[in-house]
């Protein structure tokens, strides 16, 4: 990986949106508000977006929510697991979003950077001087090598903010929906096969794991699908019960058998009645904290 040498004078910035014109626009008007940042990349999609970021390891990110294929959220997601901690601090990252009230509201309850969409001068402002600070306040922190501890305490300070970061953009990229009055109890899903559709009790799940189109759904002895989206099903569940352990993968917080870790130093978890092992994202190894 080529990181580019950079300094809190000539930060580096990469920028993920589909849509050409907006990209420039964003482009133009950080030119204006932020002289010595550099766009070292534009991409299109989430996917190259990931992929241009681990090339440069910029300091900033700014990423549209809503792209083709991998969206903006996915995008950060992969990169915070992926992220290679001991070449470049993880970047900041900064959500772009269409003017929408919910975005919106959702952000500013959190205190968290975005950018709207079409670009608004003073709200930019505002994030850039946010960016700033806290890159400032990066390059005074010492390096793993001279401090292990602190360079993981550091670690664990972004990640936490980027958690912060994706459930509000995730809360915000829709209008609210009605609260059910109570969790999920049945689901209606689909065998392997897909010619039956079953009543499947959540207690009898384990864990949901997206894939393609469908949830997977996986219980002792069955596997269903379902088509309804991850981020929706969240939100008919309890979460004292189901706990998000990576971006694709809920699993049954009760069901936990054991907790391993690599010699990458990736953790991964064996349920009660499955055989398989299930990655736990750096996003969410905080809820591992013992291991």
């Amino acid at each position: 990986m080529n990181a580019t040498t950079t300094t809190t004078m000539n930060p580096t910035a990469l920028i993920a949106e589909d849509e050409p014109l907006l990209a420039q626009a964003l482009k133009a008007e950080l030119a204006a508000a932020w002289p010595g940042l550099q766009i070292v990349a534009t991409a299109g999609d989430g996917r190259s977006a990931v992929r241009e970021a681990l090339r440069l390891l910029p300091q900033v990110l700014f990423f549209d929510i809503r792209m083709p294929g991998l969206d903006g959220l996915g995008a950060a997601a992969e990169l915070a697991d992926i992220w290679p901690t001991d070449e470049a601090p993880m970047p900041q990252l900064v959500f772009v979003t269409a003017y929408d009230e919910y975005a919106a509201r959702a952000f500013e309850a959190e205190a968290i950077d975005y950018v709207l969409k079409p670009v608004q001068p003073a709200r930019l402002q505002k994030t850039v001087a946010r960016l700033q600070q806290a890159l400032a306040a990066q390059q005074q922190q010492p390096s793993p090598s001279a401090s292990p501890a602190v360079a993981d305490e550091a670690l664990e300070r972004t990640l936490a903010q980027w958690r912060q970061v994706l459930t509000a953009a995730s809360s915000g990229s829709a209008p609210p929906a009605a609260a059910p009055s109570a969790p999920l109890r049945m689901i209606a899903a689909s065998d392997a096969g897909g010619s039956t559709v079953r009543m499947v009790p959540v207690d009898e799940v384990l864990y949901f794991e997206a894939a393609d189109k469908y949830l997977r759904v996986l219980t002792a002895t069955h596997e269903y699908l379902i088509r309804t989206p991850l981020k929706q099903l969240l939100t008919q569940l309890d979460a004292d019960t189901f706990w998000q352990v990576h971006r694709a993968v809920v699993v049954r917080s009760a069901a936990i058998e054991s907790v391993h870790r690599d010699e990458a130093g990736k953790l991964h978890l064996t349920l009660r009645g499955r055989a398989e092992k299930i990655p736990v994202s750096r996003l969410y190894a905080h809820l591992f904290r013992a291991m």
